[in-house]
């Protein structure tokens, strides 16, 4: 094979793979972006789970995409962002105001999140293991504001998730509920 076409080879699939790399920046935009409402999508600042700007924005709100088999895609604002730094650190968190989160693509159908065990990696009989449909996440400066919401989201409105942990925060479903992982 002559030289210019091996140049040429190598070039080319230098350009396919900064391509699919390109495609997978834009498949975690186009992702994170799902949860936010729509007269917020071309203004909010996107990162990875990393916190790789994806996209800078000039909202409030910053949007990732979901993590690995946990959760799914989230837009916080800077309230939220806080928390989201204290759960990644496992340090306790007590926001300074209200916070608002919008999960409007609910959890990834293989994620999901224990109600009660903030760090549990997947449903067990004793964790109270959700999947969320879309929703919106509020924290608050002081638990008292949770007293007499459920705990459970056995429920068809609102209620705490992560009661009595630093990471407490009311979850409000706006749609209905995805089909629930199995237990293993």
């Amino acid at each position: 094979m002559s030289r210019i076409k091996l140049n040429l080879m190598t070039v080319t699939m230098a350009l396919l793979a900064n391509s699919a790399v390109a495609q997978s920046e834009q498949g975690k935009i186009e992702e994170a972006l799902s949860a936010a409402p729509p007269q917020l999508r071309d203004e909010v600042t996107v990162r990875d789970l990393d916190g790789t700007l994806l996209r800078e924005g000039d909202a409030a709100f910053t949007c990732m995409p979901a993590p690995e088999a946990f959760a799914g895609p989230m837009c916080l604002d800077e309230a939220w962002m806080g928390w989201f730094e204290a759960y990644q650190a496992q340090d306790d968190f007590t926001p300074d105001r209200i916070g608002i989160a919008y999960m409007l693509a609910g959890d990834s159908l293989d994620g999901g999140a224990s109600n009660i065990e903030p760090y549990a990696e997947g449903p067990t009989p004793e964790n109270d293991w959700v999947v969320e449909g879309p929703h919106v996440m509020i924290i608050v400066p002081d638990d008292a504001i949770l007293e007499g919401l459920p705990v459970t989201p056995d429920t068809d409105g609102p209620y705490v998730m992560y009661p009595d942990t630093p990471y407490a925060h009311i979850m409000l479903p706006v749609d209905e509920r995805f089909e629930q992982r199995q237990v293993n």
